[in-house]
């Protein structure tokens, strides 16, 4: 059976490894995968917009879902984290890596 993490439990582990990995500012790299569908993957490209963000978008073999990358600099383990917390609000089923 196969445990499940709590959020919060897995951002506070997330914060601290980047507390402990990168001087800040730093760039980060997003990775998310979604269902092949232009208003989510629209949605993950604004929610970075007007950030400096470098996005690359690839679809799956047969097209069924999206691999979004973003490489963009972030002040804060604290902003990665918000970041990550905003896409996974507004876009359902969405895979963060």
């Amino acid at each position: 059976m196969e445990k499940s993490v709590n959020p919060e439990e897995f951002y506070n582990n997330l914060k601290e490894k980047l507390q402990d990995t990168s001087g800040w500012p730093s760039e980060y790299l997003y990775k998310f995968i979604i269902k092949t569908d232009p208003v989510k993957i629209n949605t993950v490209e604004c929610i970075f917009d007007n950030m400096g963000a470098v996005i690359k978008t690839i679809p799956s073999k047969k097209g069924n879902y999206t691999s979004i990358s973003i490489n963009v600099v972030m002040k804060n383990p604290d902003s990665v984290i918000e970041k990550y917390k905003e896409v996974g609000r507004q876009v359902e089923g969405v895979i963060s890596l």
